[in-house]
């Protein structure tokens, strides 16, 4: 998709750069494929708020997504190419030829029209799902499944893609978008191309009002609060955040730079190469 800049007429369109939505075709979500959101804003089964600064925001539609993949050997037809307000890349509506329809994560490059179909004797070729053992080297993918059968659950993104760089037995190594190289094993599935939406990095907000449509509430800084509110607030005049041992999150923790990933988790030995 390309990119929109505005003529400002008003402040807030002076900063103001949205996508292009002309190349989407499906206009109204399909109605079998989506249910209501129920807006939580953030708060766990007893109520207490876990992300702080969410709520309000337009009303959305919860679109299905075919993360597995799993209508083997049967071919689908790209109908639509639509947009989808949980998540920043678009989505495609399928076909398949026994009539049933479900959404995908659109690729870059794909057409209405286009044929697309999943298992293991499918050709290589953009939106068509296989194992990772069938896929040459030095393709670009992404929906990778880390556990057979279990569904896409890495390279979801707009604009991004995995890449195969080598076999070793039964696992394949793979090098993720932020440059991590990982085993997955060579059993599970992935789709061939890159997520589309590429230019959904380079749109700029442009005023206030538009984060609170996406139900984001305002953010006070801790250096503006009091002491007792947060560990930056306080002190006389503007004090640095670096005398009090780095920075906090309001619980008193430290936060920035600190490692969050448990020391002794299960999956560590399949990385064979930490993100730079």
């Amino acid at each position: 998709m390309s990119i929109k800049i505005y003529k400002p007429v008003t402040a807030s369109q002076r900063g103001t750069i949205l996508l292009d939505s002309s190349e989407l075709t499906g206009k109204k979500p399909e109605k079998t494929l989506c249910y209501g959101k129920k807006r939580i804003s953030c708060r766990d089964s007893k109520g207490r708020i876990t992300i702080r600064r969410r709520g309000g925001g337009a009303k959305r539609k919860y679109r299905i997504i075919d993360f597995r993949r799993d209508k083997f050997n049967i071919s689908g037809t790209i109908k639509a190419i639509e947009y989808d307000p949980n998540r920043n890349a678009n989505i495609a509506l399928v076909l398949y030829a026994d009539g049933e329809k479900r959404y995908i994560l659109a690729p870059d490059g794909i057409t209405i029209g286009q044929e697309i179909t999943s298992g293991e004797n499918a050709p290589v070729a953009t939106g068509n799902t296989l194992p990772l053992e069938k896929i040459p080297l030095g393709t670009f993918i992404h929906n990778i499944e880390l556990k057979p059968g279990r569904g896409g659950q890495i390279a979801r993104a707009a604009g991004v893609a995995a890449k195969i760089i080598s076999r070793d037995g039964k696992y394949i190594s793979i090098q993720l978008p932020s440059s991590e190289i990982r085993l997955i094993l060579a059993k599970c599935q992935a789709t061939i191309g890159t997520i589309g939406n590429k230019e959904h990095e380079n749109q700029q907000i442009g005023k206030a009002g538009r984060k609170r449509w996406m139900g984001r509430r305002p953010k006070v800084r801790g250096v503006a609060m009091n002491p007792v509110d947060h560990p930056h607030g306080g002190g006389e005049g503007k004090a640095p955040i670096g005398l009090r041992k780095g920075p906090k999150t309001p619980w008193g923790k430290l936060a920035r730079g600190v490692k969050t990933r448990k020391k002794k988790k299960w999956s560590s030995k399949f990385i064979v190469s930490r993100r730079k």
